[in-house]
């Protein structure tokens, strides 16, 4: 095999100018990226940023206006049917049927999609999530963590390729979204490709890589690490004093882009450090005010990216 060959095999999404718009309202911009085969992407931005509609043109689940692209070296154009084969799409509401058992609905799941032994393939498929012993329980009955585990089992059960994850874990408390996470780490590392939206910054810090919409627009891709240095943030962290009242008094100077709470502490952040240092000068000369420069976190660039885009939109 050439290396152009073994490179392109290495992509499992690549696509160029994607543009989408509904009811003459323009949902997604002149959109292009990448994604390498198993890994874990994860979509960000508020809510309507078109997220969703993103990462269904990226797999062939909607017809974009205008733009091309490939996934799973087919054209998401004139191969969708082909695509929709090979992806696993897990919606935000559990989908399956409640008043069945998790063996009935792993057994319909599997006869629907024409597996040989369905019943074998359930049975193993609850093996693999830790579900033994709950086979014969309603689904309805279960807990929130049980049943998104239930609906993951269901949607890779016939071995896609691409797996879609549309805000997964909402509602679901944090040793379940752990657990979850740790099996769609493994999956990845058998080579499934896993596309995810998520609010949740602590889950966006487990992708691979991320991407920041924003009303339709990419503002910015990459690692965690890269999306934080692209920001340029200045950020201190300031304990004592009226926190609430220092808030108020920083908004909107010259330099501070954001000024919010973590806790008993207040992040001051800005993308012009002279500006931002000079704006907080005589505040740092407050005894009763402790100011520490940190890194910024994945956090600060969200709400920083998110006070920018609401204004990019109005």
């Amino acid at each position: 095999m050439s290396q152009a060959a073994m490179k392109a095999s290495d992509i499992a999404i690549e696509v160029s100018g994607l543009s989408k718009s509904f009811n003459g309202r323009e949902v997604v911009h002149d959109l292009s990226m990448q994604v390498k085969r198993g890994m874990v992407y994860g979509f960000l931005g508020p809510n309507g940023s078109g997220k969703t509609t993103t990462i269904r043109m990226l797999c062939g689940l909607l017809t974009p206006d205008s733009g091309e692209g490939t996934c799973l070296g087919y054209d998401i154009r004139r191969d969708a049917d082909k695509i929709k084969r090979r992806v696993g799409y897990m919606t935000q509401r559990f989908s399956l049927y409640q008043d069945l058992s998790v063996r009935e609905n792993l057994e319909f799941v599997a006869r629907l999609y024409g597996m040989r032994d369905a019943p074998g393939a359930a049975r193993a498929m609850i093996r693999r999530l830790g579900l033994d012993g709950r086979e014969e329980q309603l689904a309805g009955e279960l807990s929130g963590g049980w049943k998104q585990r239930l609906a993951l089992g269901a949607c890779t059960l016939p071995n896609p390729q691409l797996l879609l994850l549309d805000e997964p874990t909402a509602g679901v408390d944090p040793k379940a979204r752990r657990e979850f996470w740790n099996e769609i780490h493994a999956l990845a590392a058998d080579g499934l490709t896993v596309l995810v939206s998520t609010h949740y910054m602590d889950e966006a810090e487990r992708c691979h890589e991320i991407a920041y919409i924003a009303y339709g627009h990419l503002l910015v891709h990459g690692t965690v690490d890269d999306v934080i240095a692209k920001s340029a943030l200045t950020t201190y962290t300031v304990a004592g004093g009226d926190l609430k009242e220092l808030s108020a008094e920083l908004a909107g100077k010259p330099g501070i882009d954001m000024a919010a709470p973590f806790g008993t502490s207040l992040h001051v952040s800005g993308r012009d450090k002279a500006a931002l240092e000079a704006s907080i000068a005589p505040y740092r000369a407050r005894d009763d005010l402790h100011w520490q420069q940190n890194e910024p976190s994945l956090e600060d660039v969200f709400i920083e990216l998110m006070s920018r885009s609401k204004d990019n939109f109005q």
